[in-house]
């Protein structure tokens, strides 16, 4: 009888130290989980929503080619995010995958907004970028504090924003697609180039060229060439100039040349020795790309970045252009979501109205578009 009671004892604490182990190794594989889910990227880059499939039936009428698209979304701008995204959607068979840029007061906008609309089975991921990235790499004046964005350098850290992809595509977020977007993603890249940009000089914007303030087709109009650091580099003044709202990337080809380092470099660098242009008049984004990707760059066919649609609130193509453009780009300071844009009714056809009315339209038919 006692020996039965040993064994019911032994029995007892092995059953109680298999219970301990198991749950120490429980413990552990929490933690690990726990890190792996919320350890920032290095750059900031933090991932906070990702959808990694769509629905079978959807996935049968799609072909198997996954496009990898970056686009930044802040929250004045969003519902320009969502037009985009919905017009590149609608217009491909392929598995295009959105890698969406955003900050965290964003987020749970974003996120409602794709949910509870005709995108609800877009595949995405949501990043949520840190700004203090960009400390030491650009300079901020405190009275123009609310006029910087941080997201519009977002194109510079492809790579870690789209890790495991060898190409990606980059859109800002106030262009319409009306093609296929497999076709831009095929756009061929010569050896050792890291990118393509459509060229300012190219047929169609060499005519509509913004030239009220500098030469903005070509370098000079970027760059303050009385600078010694700009002379150093030898780049021709009147070289074209090119436009970086729409970008095809070779990721591999990126990561190995550090294009991201050596854009965050010549950023530092004009924060010490102000080298951009005093009449610069577009983004501050597009400098450091000049001087990275000169003459080192592969091109996107113009029509693929139809530009300067925000550049005056007056039409300068014809309705049978625009009709027949692949990539609409409305870049300047008249924007389709605003009060007056040129052709706002191309645009507005790809809008999704904001399910929280957070985001609404500025037109001067408002009453009109609100009783649709």
């Amino acid at each position: 009888m006692s020996l039965r009671k040993v064994n019911i004892s032994i029995l007892i604490v092995a059953v109680v130290i298999f219970l301990l182990v198991l749950h120490h190794n429980f413990l552990g594989l929490s933690d690990f989980l726990k890190r792996e889910l919320t350890d920032a990227n290095p750059l900031g880059l933090q991932p906070v929503d990702f959808i990694p499939a769509v629905p079978q039936r959807l996935a049968d009428e799609r072909n198997d080619k996954e496009i990898s698209v970056v686009i930044a979304a802040s929250d004045e701008r969003l519902g320009g995010a969502i037009a985009a995204m919905n017009s590149i959607y609608h217009h491909t068979r392929s598995n295009v995958v959105f890698h969406i840029v955003t900050l965290n007061d964003t987020v749970d906008h974003l996120r409602l907004w794709l949910s509870n609309s005709a995108l609800k089975n877009l595949r995405y991921r949501i990043l949520d970028f840190d700004p203090r990235v960009l400390e030491g790499k650009i300079e901020v004046d405190p009275q123009k504090a609310d006029t910087l964005k941080p997201l519009t350098f977002a194109r510079f850290y492809l790579p870690s924003l789209v890790p495991h992809a060898e190409k990606a595509i980059y859109v800002d977020d106030d262009v319409i697609v009306q093609d296929d977007i497999l076709e831009l993603y095929n756009t061929p890249l010569k050896p050792g180039h890291a990118a393509a940009f459509s060229d300012d000089c190219d047929s169609i914007t060499n005519k509509v060229a913004v030239r009220g303030a500098g030469n903005q087709y070509n370098y000079i109009g970027f760059l303050d060439y009385k600078k010694e650091t700009i002379r150093k580099l030898a780049m021709k003044a009147n070289t074209c100039s090119f436009n970086p709202g729409v970008i095809v990337a070779n990721l591999t080809e990126w990561k190995l040349q550090n294009i991201t380092k050596q854009l965050e470099k010549w950023m530092a660098l004009n924060v010490v020795e102000q080298l951009y242009s005093r009449t610069l008049a577009g983004s501050i984004t597009t400098p450091p790309l000049l001087i990275v990707f000169y003459k080192q760059h592969s091109s996107i066919d113009p029509m693929w970045n139809v530009r300067h649609l925000g550049s005056t609130a007056g039409k300068r193509y014809s309705p049978q252009f625009v009709k027949a453009a692949k990539l609409l780009h409305w870049n300047g300071h008249f924007k389709p979501w605003g009060r007056t844009a040129s052709y706002a009714e191309v645009w507005e056809k790809w809008y999704i109205p904001d399910p929280t009315g957070k985001f609404s339209l500025i037109r001067r038919h408002s009453e009109a578009y609100e009783a649709k």
